[in-house]
């Protein structure tokens, strides 16, 4: 039977308030994931609705100026995958995009890993020129040097963290900073680098293409983030 101070609280429209004892319930026993609920009021006065915990972290990501906000990941890469392509661009959430390339590795020896450019997400550009850098012309923008190792034993690859920025403007060249990590074509040496890479006319761009110059991808895994607008 419902007691007398809780039917004060009943209305033709839902619960009040007062009834909801959380205190009363059974503690998750588990970390927050992505597919737990919770119940938002939508909109002042609104309609109570369910909401994943996704939409939380995709809220808070947009709120929070200059914060990191995860966008994409490759998951594990299988021997033989060409190339890896990100999409997940957009000029009114974010000011640069950070990619961490974590064991990359090639499947031939002595390879460059390189992000080439698309204006229409269907067609990239591999023009060599169309890169820089320094004073060598490329055929994209270099995340790693041209000797990373992939014969046998050489399975550190290429661990990089790349800023691109400037890639929504029309006017700035898009440049990638990168610094990390490589495995040499030496399989006793693991070097350590920075470099930066400009493409050589101004041009807005929607998607990007990883990939080795020489061969495929054997191992790796490459994750996308974006710089919340600050």
């Amino acid at each position: 039977m419902t007691k007398a101070r809780d039917t004060a609280n009943l209305t033709g429209s839902g619960v009040g308030l007062s009834l909801l004892d959380i205190d009363a319930g059974t503690d998750i026993g588990a970390a927050l994931v992505d597919a737990d609920l919770m119940i938002v009021d939508d909109g002042a006065g609104g309609t109570n609705r369910k909401a994943t915990m996704s939409r939380l972290a995709t809220y808070m990501g947009t709120k929070i100026g200059g914060g990191m906000e995860f966008l994409a990941s490759s998951g594990a890469i299988s021997d033989g995958t060409a190339s890896v392509i990100f999409n997940q661009f957009d000029a009114s959430k974010y000011d640069y995009y950070i990619f961490n390339i974590l064991a990359v590795v090639p499947v031939n020896d002595n390879a460059e890993l390189s992000m080439q450019l698309s204006a229409d997400g269907t067609n990239y550009d591999s023009t060599n020129g169309n890169y820089h850098e320094e004073t060598t012309d490329k055929t994209g923008l270099v995340v790693s040097p041209n000797n990373v190792g992939g014969a046998s034993g050489e399975l550190n690859g290429a661990s990089v963290a790349a800023k691109l920025s400037n890639i929504h403007s029309t006017t700035a060249k898009t440049v990638l900073e990168s610094r990390g990590i490589y495995q040499d074509t030496d399989p006793k040496i693991i070097k350590v680098d920075r470099f930066s890479h400009y493409e050589a006319s101004a041009a807005a761009h929607t998607a990007v293409k990883i990939l080795f110059n020489n061969g495929n991808i054997e191992s790796g895994k490459i994750t996308m983030f974006g710089i919340v607008n600050s």
